[in-house]
């Protein structure tokens, strides 16, 4: 009878061997599947006097060939592609929506700027004021659509975001269904193999969406958490996660929160790793938010420019100018406080110098009720207030030339305020004129060299500065010394007798000479080249022929060429925002190039082991074949001599 048992033990194994490698063909293709191994073992043997006999082969378990590390390495490696091949998708999306040449937003600049050069030719032409004005409507258009186009772009975001947490709340879902699973099938003392790949398969793709940590539970289960530690998967309960908005309730970002015992718990955006949430969160939170104060400080910038300059001339009416776009009004979408704040402190915004706007948010934290620091947000760079000197009340601080002010109410120690000066500007903008007439181009002084000037002195540009309401008369008288430095006095000619109201300034060619009696009066700014002798004047007053005159034309035409974004042009601000942009899409694509490179080799070397091979499967079905038809012969001999046996009998 042993060698029945031997041939029917034999019998057995070779066919679940069978089954299991047509198991590992039919499912060659299937995800996720790992390559399934029968483990035989010999059975004890029988001990005689002649040694010990083999009793035959034992099933011992089927295993699956899958390498935990591996299978990690892939998994994560995979995350982080998802994350930036989804970020990467939508910088591509977001530098298509910045065209470049005819077509951009710095060509219409340029073009409105360039327009003011015929227009400071010929003041009183119609047509070319009419062209300016085309301009200047062209450039607002031109600036509100791609801001338009931002916001679109920010609307598609929502939607995906949506559905990834919906499909990590359902993944998370499956993941705790099949831990319960195993844990029960654990109890039967084997490996449950595709339940283990299923669960396999859903951490994978969960991690698709969202970077996960998985801790194995003595039982067979897994627990998943998220954001470096907050339990997503808990055995075979769950802890879902919801879309949030941020602590300064910012409807233009987004945060990752999840739901632990009834309370919301934000996680923070650094720690979630990868998964394309992760991606489409930067894009939103940091590349969006970078493009949009981009196109901010550019409009911000040149009109508010813009404005002050028309404001400092005069229409074809003799009227003093107004605003050419819509001015800066910064409220509550600009202002954002912390919804936790104690106090009732408001937080206030004002522009103090356009050349030194930096694209970017800033934070207030206020340690005491009136002290606390300011930080930017785009490079963390911090500024303390009150500031040393003190600022003049009620200003915080001034920063990158923005005053930061304090107005009603009081500040909490610990209260917070998200300060957004540029996010919204770019949506508002308007052009402010209908009438080609009302394009103050006209500048309201006027400057003549003196009747016995003996010098080169040449007039280089004139201004008007602070308002285009009448200026009084002014002689700028130079003292040129044998053997010192050029000095100029200033008299106020229009009283009597005249009066001194600045008394040896040094004189520098190109240096502008600035006067006005006070902050919000009439005063001008002359530059002048060569250099003057001795007794030498130039008198400033008001321009008795305002409406031949195209000073401020001029004037708004010198604009484009001020240092205003970061030591570039006015007319270069478009071209440095796109440079920005490209920048960070490329970098962006190279690291989606990158981890999908990696991403590939991990999931090959994970595949190298789990993986079906189907010439080697083919070959072990040959071999177990054979084996299969050696023991149904053996079986068949075992027959014969026992049917001998029994006819001997």
């Amino acid at each position: 009878m042993g060698i029945l048992n031997v041939g029917t033990q034999a019998l057995q194994a070779n066919s679940v061997a069978l089954q299991t490698i047509g198991n590992n063909i039919a499912n060659a293709n299937t995800a996720g599947y790992s390559r399934q191994n029968v483990t035989m073992t010999a059975a004890p043997g029988q001990y005689t006097g002649g040694g010990y006999i083999g009793q035959g082969v034992s099933l011992e378990t089927i295993k699956r060939n899958y390498d935990a590390f591996l299978g990690s390495q892939a998994t994560l490696a995979n995350s982080v592609s998802s994350s930036d091949t989804t970020r990467a998708t939508q910088m591509q999306s977001l530098q298509n929506l910045l065209p470049g040449g005819t077509s951009g937003v710095g060509q219409s600049i340029s073009d409105m700027f360039n327009s003011f050069a015929d227009v400071a030719s010929t003041p009183t032409d119609l047509t070319a004021r009419t062209v300016a004005l085309t301009n200047v409507n062209e450039t607002a258009a031109r600036i509100s659509q791609l801001s338009a186009s931002l916001d679109e772009l920010q609307a598609g975001i929502v939607q995906p975001l949506k559905q990834d947490v919906n499909n990590i709340n359902t993944i998370a879902g499956n993941i705790a269904q099949v831990n319960g699973d195993i844990s029960r099938a654990m109890g039967n003392g084997q490996p449950p193999n595709d339940l283990l790949d299923k669960r396999d398969k859903l951490i994978a793709d969960l991690n698709k969406l969202i970077q996960t940590t998985q801790i194995p539970a003595s039982d067979g289960t897994v627990s998943v958490f998220v954001g470096g530690s907050q339990a997503l998967v808990l055995g075979t309960t769950t802890s879902p996660i919801s879309i949030t908005k941020d602590d300064f309730n910012d409807s233009q970002k987004s945060k990752i929160s999840i739901n632990r015992n009834g309370t919301q718990v934000p996680l923070d955006e650094a720690t979630l790793g990868g998964g394309s949430v992760a991606g489409l969160l930067k894009f939103q939170n940091t590349d969006l938010n970078e493009a949009r104060n981009l196109l901010g400080r550019l409009t911000l910038a040149a009109t508010t420019a813009m404005n002050a300059q028309s404001k400092l001339g005069l229409d074809l009416d003799g009227n003093p100018g107004g605003n050419m776009f819509t001015p800066a009004n910064f409220g509550t979408q600009n202002i954002l406080p912390r919804a936790t704040n104690a106090g009732s402190a408001q937080i206030g915004l004002e522009i103090n110098d356009v050349t030194k706007f930096e694209a970017s948010d800033y934070e207030v934290n206020f340690t005491t009720s009136t002290s606390g620091t300011i930080t930017r947000l785009s490079d963390g760079v911090v500024t303390a207030f009150p500031q040393t000197p003190a600022t003049t009340a009620p200003v915080l601080a001034t920063v990158d030339g923005l005053n930061i002010t304090l107005g009603s109410g009081t500040a909490a120690a610990g209260d917070s305020f998200e300060i957004k000066p540029f996010n919204t500007i770019s949506g508002n903008i308007q052009s402010q004129f209908s009438s080609p007439r009302s394009l103050a181009v006209a500048c309201p002084v006027a400057v003549a060299a003196g009747n016995g000037n003996l010098g080169t002195l040449t007039i280089s540009s004139l201004k008007a500065t602070n308002a285009a309401t009448p200026i009084d008369d002014y002689s700028i008288q130079f003292n040129v010394p044998p053997n010192g430095p050029i000095t100029y006095n200033i008299l106020d000619t229009s009283k009597s007798p005249a009066t001194t109201v600045a008394t040896a300034q040094p004189y520098t060619p190109g240096t502008p000479i600035k006067y006005a009696p006070s902050a919000t009066a009439a005063g001008f700014s002359l530059t002048l080249t060569g250099t003057p002798a001795n007794g030498d004047t130039m008198t400033v007053k008001a321009n008795p022929y305002p409406l031949q005159d195209g000073g401020n034309a001029k004037a708004m035409l010198d604009l484009r060429d001020v240092p205003m974004f970061d030591g570039a042009a006015t007319t270069d601000g478009y071209a440095g925002m796109l440079g920005q942009i490209g920048v960070r899409a490329q970098s962006a694509i190279y690291s989606s190039q990158v981890s999908s490179g990696l991403a590939t080799a991990a999931q090959s070397a994970s595949t190298s082991v789990s993986g079906v091979n189907l010439d080697e499967e083919a070959a072990h079905l040959l071999q177990y074949q054979q084996a299969y038809q050696a023991s149904s012969k053996m079986i068949q001999i075992s027959q014969t001599i026992f049917t001998t046996l029994i006819q001997d009998l």
